[in-house]
C-alpha cells in the first residue's frame, strides 16, 4: 500500500505539469484553433529567465516569479509577432507558423545564450523530503502539487468571475458573435496567449526546479506529452486538457513503477497504445467540446 501511494504521489506531481502545459495549450486552441508548438519554448524562456535572474543576484523567491513574467512577455510577443498577422488563416497556415516560431526562438537560445545545459542553483532547503504518514516526499515535489491546485483553482475562478475570463469563455464558443458584442479581438486572444505563457512558465520552473538544469531543447518533450494530453482530453476543451495531464502523468508512473523490468523499454509505446485505446473509445476526446475557429 505504501509502495502504491507513494507512486500516487509522484504521478500527482507529473501529471500536474503536464495538465499545465496541456491546460495552456487549450486555452489558445479553444479560441484561434491554434496549435502552438512554440510553447515548449515558453517553457525553456522561463528555465533561462530564472537562471539569468540569480546570476544576477536576484533573490531565489523573487527569481521564481521574474522567470513566470519571461514566458509571459515572450507570449505576448510572440501573438503580436508572429501570430496577429495570420489570425483567420487557415489550420496549415498557423501549423506551419507554430513551427516556425519555435525553431526560431530555439535557434536564438543556441546562438546567444548556450547549445548545452546550464546548471540551476536551487536552495539546499528545497532539495530534501518530508515524511507524511509514512511516505516520503520531496520539497519540491510538494510544491509542485500545491502550485499546480492553486493554478487550477486561480484559472477557474478567473474564467468564471471576471469580466475577461467571462468573454473568453464566450470567445471559445462563437468568437464572432463576441466581437458583434463589442469585445475587442486583440485582448482576448492576448490574454490566451499571457496566460498560456504563465501556465508554461510556472511548469517551466517546476520542471527546471527537478531536473536541475535549463538547455535548448528542454521543453520540447513535456510539450509534446502535453500535447498527447490535449488531444486525450479532447482538444479546445480546458477540463478535458487537465484531466489527459493527470491520466497521462498516472499513466507513465504506474507503468515505470509496476511493469516488469524486461518491459520497462516498453513503456512510452504501452502509454501510446493507452492512448490509441482511449481515442478508440471517444475519437474527440474523453471531454470533447465543439469548439468554433472562425475569427
Amino acid at each position: 500500500m505504501d509502495m502504491f501511494l507513494q507512486q500516487l504521489v509522484n504521478a500527482l506531481s507529473l501529471g500536474g505539469t503536464y495538465a499545465l502545459l496541456a491546460l495552456g495549450l487549450a486555452v489558445v486552441f479553444s479560441i484561434m484553433g491554434l496549435i502552438n508548438f512554440a510553447h515548449g519554448e515558453l517553457m525553456t524562456a522561463a528555465g533561462y529567465g530564472l537562471i539569468f535572474s540569480l546570476l544576477l543576484g536576484v533573490p531565489f523567491a523573487l527569481a521564481l516569479p521574474a522567470a513566470v513574467v519571461v514566458a509571459i512577455l515572450l507570449a505576448v510577443l510572440m501573438e503580436r509577432v508572429a501570430f496577429r498577422s495570420v489570425r483567420g488563416a487557415s489550420g496549415t497556415t498557423l501549423l506551419l507558423t507554430s513551427f516556425a516560431v519555435s525553431a526560431i526562438i530555439r535557434v536564438l537560445f543556441q546562438n546567444f545564450i548556450s547549445a548545452r545545459p546550464m546548471a540551476v542553483r536551487i536552495p539546499m532547503a528545497l532539495s530534501g523530503t518530508i515524511e507524511i504518514a509514512g511516505l516520503h516526499l520531496g520539497i519540491i515535489q510538494a510544491i509542485s502539487i500545491l502550485v499546480t491546485i492553486a493554478m487550477l483553482v486561480g484559472l477557474n475562478l478567473f474564467l468564471h468571475r471576471t469580466v475577461l475570463g467571462r468573454a473568453m469563455r464566450a470567445a471559445a464558443e462563437d468568437f464572432a458573435i463576441v466581437r458583434l458584442m463589442g469585445i475587442r479581438a486583440n485582448a482576448v486572444v492576448a490574454t490566451a496567449f499571457a496566460i498560456s505563457g504563465l501556465l508554461a512558465g510556472v511548469a517551466g520552473v517546476l520542471w527546471v526546479a527537478q531536473r536541475g538544469s535549463v538547455d535548448p531543447l528542454m521543453g520540447f518533450l513535456p510539450v509534446l506529452k502535453a500535447f498527447i494530453a490535449a488531444i486525450i482530453g479532447g482538444l479546445g476543451s480546458l477540463s478535458g486538457a487537465v484531466a489527459g495531464g493527470f491520466l497521462l502523468g498516472f499513466t507513465e508512473v504506474f507503468l515505470q513503477a509496476f511493469l516488469p523490468e524486461s518491459l520497462l523499454s516498453y513503456r512510452d509505446a504501452f502509454a501510446i497504445i493507452l492512448v490509441i485505446a482511449v481515442l478508440l473509445y471517444a475519437p474527440q476526446g474523453l471531454l470533447a467540446r465543439r469548439t468554433v475557429v472562425k475569427l
